[in-house]
């Protein structure tokens, strides 16, 4: 699976990025800040609104092959023009979400009738300080939550990603450096255990971020917490290749 990710993701990044300016610095598209424009500036009461509004519009058209992304600002600041082209889209992240707090609003979307939904969320309760334990918890309550909710629908619980580690330019550095990326490994291979147990696939993202030293790829970051455009063409195509194997009943 990791060698075919990576394959076509290759081929991808090539057509995504092959119209770029010659002139533009390579490290550029690394410190690049995410554009969200006035939707940033709202509060969490605010954001739920709007997700809110956004489901009930879903639930009343039905769009044909809609997918849902649920979880933190890296959810959150996917480029819609980088999203898998061959589904629409509803995206339900917020910006510093917990696992607990997307647990308290998966109702948002209860009316809504999607094919998939890709779940990323735990980040912000390691940096918060919140333990393994209750972190896994909440998964298993967001994932039952999801299967009774939505019980023709395809669930995707996708990893923790690594962070920049020494490398990191992250305003809150210093919390990421508390969280060993070797710990969010062990979550991962937690996570994944709760995945099987529950029915739902598994999506291994961590291999494809890190590099030789285990935190994220340079590259991929813009921060070393959040993604850069080419990070989030490495999550475009696990979307794909996870979602058509899923698709073909293997």
């Amino acid at each position: 699976m990791l060698a075919v990710i990576l394959l076509i993701w290759q081929k991808q990044r090539l057509t995504v990025f092959s119209n770029e300016p010659a002139s533009v610095p390579a490290n550029q598209a690394q410190t690049a800040t995410p554009e969200l424009g006035p939707r940033h500036q709202l509060n969490y009461q605010q954001w739920l609104e709007i997700l809110k509004q956004e489901a009930n519009v879903a639930a009343e058209k039905r769009p044909p092959r809609l997918s849902i992304l649920a979880g933190d600002s890296l959810s959150l600041w996917f480029p819609v023009e980088l999203l898998p082209e061959d589904r629409n889209w509803l995206n339900q992240g917020i910006s510093g979400e917990t696992s607990r707090g997307l647990l308290q609003r998966l109702s948002l979307f209860d009316k809504t009738q999607p094919d998939t939904i890709f779940v990323m969320i735990g980040i912000n309760d390691l940096i918060r300080g919140v333990s393994d334990d209750v972190i896994l918890d909440n998964h298993r309550q967001i994932l039952r939550y999801l299967r009774k909710t939505h019980p023709k629908t395809k669930i995707f619980l996708q990893s923790i990603l690594p962070h920049g580690g020494e490398e990191a330019t992250w305003e809150g550095r210093e919390k990421l450096l508390a969280i060993p990326n070797s710990r969010i490994q062990k979550l991962n291979q937690q996570l994944q255990s709760i995945a099987t147990r529950q029915g739902v696939k598994y999506m291994d993202l961590y291999p494809l971020f890190i590099n030789q030293k285990g935190n994220i790829r340079q590259e991929f970051s813009s921060d070393g917490l959040h993604l850069s455009p080419a990070g989030y063409v490495v999550w475009r195509t696990a979307l794909q290749v996870y979602q058509q194997e899923a698709g073909s009943g293997e």
